[in-house]
């Protein structure tokens, strides 16, 4: 990405136009009773509680699409975007890692021996990244489906799905978003949440220490060749080098995931209407729940030390569980109470950061930074940067 794309001066929120406050005009509103019931029909609307005696949910009756702001509507659909971007990596982690279904259409049988060296992290790795694929295909569906429902246009980047994925048995030969094959992770989400003198909010320029270095490295078997190699550690049928595969998609899981937990409370500061606020709200807790859920299983890598035969990357995992100070130590995935607001306040634990300048492209700057991208066009670029900017620039009405 060029450095013109990614600005600081893209990150400002002071370059406001009025025309994002403007509301949406009556005209696009239409029948939301029949939206929600095709969509509860079709799966891609998970109701949940608070349907009314009708079966309808409140909020499809007492919405008024006019309420809704342009800044709103800029909100959703940053987020759309993110939720397919999700979606399309968490995909292919379960094509060759996730637990194979029918829930999970068009999987090949996954790759066992991947699998095999994820399960040292825990052996309910399968269902997790399942479940957080199934997550987030719901989450993406949702949003573009309440678009739709107000009238606004849903995000679709279907057409910059031309990236190669793996080539391991177990995953399928189509184009991807994502490139899982050159991650630099930045791990320092380990220290930030065990951190209680620190908040990033207060102060941005504090680094935090990284928990592992991984620099150009592959999160899943980009071929069957990946599957082979020496093991010096136990469990000894899975070769170093997958170990180190399967331990940096550990750690990728809750980078991602983290992001997620931040983003959509900074984004809901923004929010003008309640419902929209209701999504961001209702959304936001599930990608919290998934970054805790990584953040553990991240903690039971094995010390192991790999270099790529294909990159020459080398990186090298230490063990969590056992002799390491407070800011590594694995079991501590509570997040640390530390100074929220201001430091004239006690210390509180919260989710962080949640600053609402600049987020939306502050994530982008972050998964292009991840390597995520690498291969992507200009045009991918330039409509991302354009969502995000404009989601970065709504402004909350009253």
């Amino acid at each position: 990405m060029s450095k013109e794309v990614l600005a600081p001066s893209a990150l400002s929120a002071g370059n406001h136009q009025a025309n994002n406050e403007t509301t949406v005009s009556s005209h696009a509103s239409v029948n939301r009773r029949s939206f929600l019931k095709k969509s509860m029909i079709t799966g891609a609307v998970a109701t949940g509680a608070g349907l009314l005696a009708g079966g309808i949910p409140a909020f499809a009756q007492e919405t008024n699409p006019a309420s809704i702001t342009q800044g709103d509507i800029d909100i959703l659909r940053f987020l759309a975007a993110a939720e397919l971007l999700e979606t399309d990596l968490w995909t292919q982690y379960t094509e060759l890692g996730g637990v194979q279904d029918s829930e999970e259409s068009g999987q090949n049988g996954g790759s066992p021996l991947y699998t095999a060296a994820l399960q040292i992290l825990d052996q309910d790795m399968p269902q997790y990244i399942h479940d957080n694929t199934d997550d987030e295909k719901s989450h993406q569906a949702f949003i573009n489906a309440y678009l739709q429902s107000i009238g606004a246009d849903p995000v679709d980047l279907t057409q910059f799905a031309t990236l190669p994925g793996s080539k391991a048995t177990g995953a399928r030969n189509v184009g991807r978003l994502t490139n899982l094959m050159n991650l630099t992770v930045d791990t320092s989400f380990w220290t930030r949440y065990r951190s209680a003198t620190q908040n990033p909010d207060l102060d941005t320029n504090v680094k935090f220490p990284l928990s592992e270095v991984i620099v150009n490295r592959t999160a899943i078997p980009r071929t069957d060749a990946d599957l082979v190699g020496p093991a010096h550690i136990a469990p000894f049928n899975i070769p170093d080098h997958l170990k180190a595969i399967a331990f940096t998609a550990g750690f990728h899981f809750a980078f991602i995931e983290q992001g997620g937990s931040s983003l959509y409370p900074s984004l809901a500061q923004r929010v003008t209407n309640v419902d929209v606020l209701r999504i961001l709200l209702s959304i936001g807790p599930t990608e919290t729940s998934h970054f805790q859920t990584w953040h553990d299983k991240a903690g039971n890598v094995l010390t192991v030390f790999d270099t790529d035969p294909v990159t020459g990357a080398k990186v090298g995992f230490r063990q969590l569980t056992t002799n390491q100070p407070e800011s590594l130590q694995a079991n501590l995935i509570m997040p640390e109470p530390c100074p929220f607001m201001s430091t004239k306040f006690p210390a509180c634990s919260i989710i962080r950061p949640t600053n609402t300048t600049g987020v939306a492209m502050g994530a982008v700057k972050a998964l292009t930074a991840d390597g995520l991208f690498i291969g992507q066009s200009q045009d991918f670029f330039n409509t991302l940067n354009a969502l995000a900017t404009a989601a970065d620039a709504a402004v909350r009405g009253f």
